[in-house]
């Protein structure tokens, strides 16, 4: 599966906003100071972008590559239709 660069950023902005808007409404249940609130929601919220960036990236180096895919498709209908001509 293909994803652009730019489908991929808005996917993990929208992973890392539910994540701290979840983080800040457990936090505002809690008894804790308001600073500490606000800081732990900053916290997951960046690490959620992170983890969501680190792991597209992982994805794309473990797929092979959309290049040599097609260049293998090229040369395989470029010998189907050698064969044709021959015959």
């Amino acid at each position: 599966m293909y994803l652009s660069s730019r489908a991929a950023l808005v996917r993990n902005l929208g992973v890392a906003l539910l994540n701290g808007s979840i983080t800040l409404i457990i936090l505002l249940i809690a008894p804790l100071g308001l600073a500490a609130v606000i800081i732990n929601t900053i916290l997951v919220t960046v690490a959620s972008f992170v983890n969501a960036t680190a792991g597209d990236a992982i994805v794309n180096f473990l797929q092979p590559s959309q290049i040599k895919t097609l260049l293998a498709e090229i040369i395989s209908q470029e010998s189907q239709i050698t064969k044709e001509r021959k015959n």
